[in-house]
């Protein structure tokens, strides 16, 4: 029984119509969820969509957890007492936590609470084949990703050093040249702070062109990481 339970809320097989069932059914109730918090002034209707959500997100949150062995295989002893601390699950715990409290809708300096309802956007991530596909492409692509990803905090922080050093005046602060570098390797360029030497704008040159070479490399592993999954995922 408890099995079959994981089958129908987990990822099934394609051809688990129940399962499939289950996965548009907590796809609706997300959505119905979320509406809500798109308007400031409340109704009955809004209420009562809250209040019946938070519900089918407890029975959800108590069926994974019943469930949590088979989830975590080789962890069978102790997965119960591991799964309410896995990432997903504190997502459901703060979605359904938020929305119990009596504070969030009485006073006004406790509207900060609502705050926490809007994660319920992220159980959407459970039910996405697509993120689960590009979640395996970020973590077999980890280590180049990693590189290009120091590359880019090496050269913020390098050029960071030279304007500071020579352009004293337009950069008070290490932290102001550092900010200077990173909008403008990241093409941003906000223009509060900016080099007026010659030197200072020749950096800045080199930095957007940098910029441009050191954003486009993630996104042709990305791409081709996804291209192979894809691929392998259509040889299965």
């Amino acid at each position: 029984m408890r099995r079959r339970i994981y089958q129908i809320i987990e990822k099934g097989s394609a051809d688990d119509k129940l399962s499939l069932f289950y996965d548009r059914f907590m796809i609706l109730c997300i959505l119905c969820s979320v509406v809500p918090l798109c308007f400031h002034k409340t109704n009955t209707m809004f209420f009562w969509m809250d209040k019946i959500t938070v519900c089918v997100f407890i029975v959800d949150y108590i069926l994974r957890w019943i469930t949590a062995d088979f989830k975590m295989l080789g962890k069978r002893r102790i997965s119960f007492l591991k799964y309410p601390f896995t990432p997903f699950a504190i997502i459901d715990l703060v979605t359904i936590l938020s929305s119990l409290t009596p504070l969030d809708s009485t006073l006004k300096a406790f509207r900060i609470l609502r705050l926490p309802k809007c994660m319920k956007t992220l159980k959407f991530l459970r039910y996405s084949r697509g993120f689960h596909l590009m979640l395996r492409v970020f973590q077999k692509k980890k280590e180049d990703l990693l590189t290009v990803c120091y590359l880019a905090i090496g050269y913020i922080l390098v050029s960071g050093v030279i304007l500071f050093q020579v352009e004293p005046e337009t950069f008070q602060t290490y932290f102001d040249s550092v900010y200077w570098s990173a909008i403008t390797l990241m093409t941003v360029g906000y223009g509060d702070f900016y080099p007026v030497t010659t030197i200072g704008k020749a950096v800045a040159i080199v930095s957007s062109f940098l910029g441009v070479m050191v954003f486009a490399l993630p996104t042709g592993i990305i791409t081709a990481g996804y291209l192979d999954e894809l691929e392998h995922k259509k040889n299965k």
